[in-house]
């Protein structure tokens, strides 16, 4: 007797389901769980990230990821308008920007900028925040680029014909009616890419950080390099999700009110 494909499909389903729970079983019965707690989670460890954990690492991720979003988003609008022009010239510069600095890796462009430029210019970063976040603005504008390219785009046509036929210049239509519009259509993309930026800002620690601009990540580190103890970098771990969990509920949120607007 053939099955139907519904069948087929709630019998893979279950399946799949039951590996999970027999899977989930097995672990908890062969962990040793005493001796992953003494590695992983010491209560007096724990307690001994505090308040610093978020008084200054916290405090310092945060600060990092806004001035790299900022820049980024400032940078990236910039970017996506000139793609958007019709003078050549100015799209093959936008179009270059974004390919090399989306096919560089990040660890990369902040070696480059953190330590090359300054060693070939004989110059000093004025402040060690901006030292950090700008490359990951500029790395950050080259994806935030395309997407409010995409939004503008999705923007229909018609609202800038209208727009024109009211008397307005094209920069004053882009600027008041169509990047408005485009930019409420991005917020789900933009919000990834901060919770992006959030993750990212564990790399700037390879420029060297002082006591007053360590990240989560370095003061994980510092944590573990102390006490010979993985405690410190879980407990950093959990502050990263703290932070991002909610934005990424956030997204979802918005990503079910935009779909159920579109019907």
């Amino acid at each position: 007797m053939a099955i139907s494909k519904r069948k087929r499909a709630q019998y893979i389903r279950f399946g799949v389901y039951a590996l999970s729970v027999a899977l989930v079983v097995a672990v908890v019965l062969l962990v040793d769980w005493s001796r992953l707690q003494g590695a992983m989670f010491r209560w007096d460890l724990v307690k001994k990230q505090f308040p610093g954990l978020i008084t200054t690492a916290a405090r310092n991720t945060i600060i990092f990821t806004i001035l790299g979003f900022a820049g980024g988003l400032a940078l990236g609008l910039f970017l996506a308008l000139l793609r958007l022009s019709r003078a050549r010239a100015y799209r093959w510069f936008a179009a270059t920007y974004i390919e090399i600095f989306r096919g560089i890796p990040l660890v990369v462009t902040l070696l480059i900028l953190g330590f090359g430029i300054p060693i070939a210019f004989k110059w000093q970063w004025p402040n060690p925040y901006l030292r950090g976040a700008v490359p990951l603005a500029l790395v950050a504008a080259a994806y935030m680029a395309e997407t409010i390219r995409a939004g503008i785009q999705a923007v229909p046509k018609g609202q800038m014909e209208a727009a024109r036929s009211l008397g307005m210049s094209y920069s004053r239509a882009m600027a008041t009616v169509i990047i408005p519009q485009a930019m409420r259509i991005i917020i789900p993309p933009l919000t990834n890419e901060f919770v992006l930026l959030i993750k990212d800002t564990s790399l700037i620690s390879i420029l060297g950080v002082t006591e007053g601009t360590i990240d989560l990540a370095r003061y994980g580190r510092n944590g573990v390099f102390d006490s010979a103890n993985s405690t410190p970098l879980i407990v950093a771990g959990l502050a990263y999700l703290v932070m991002t969990l909610p934005l990424t509920q956030l997204v979802a949120h918005m990503e079910r009110r935009q779909k159920a607007s579109g019907r």
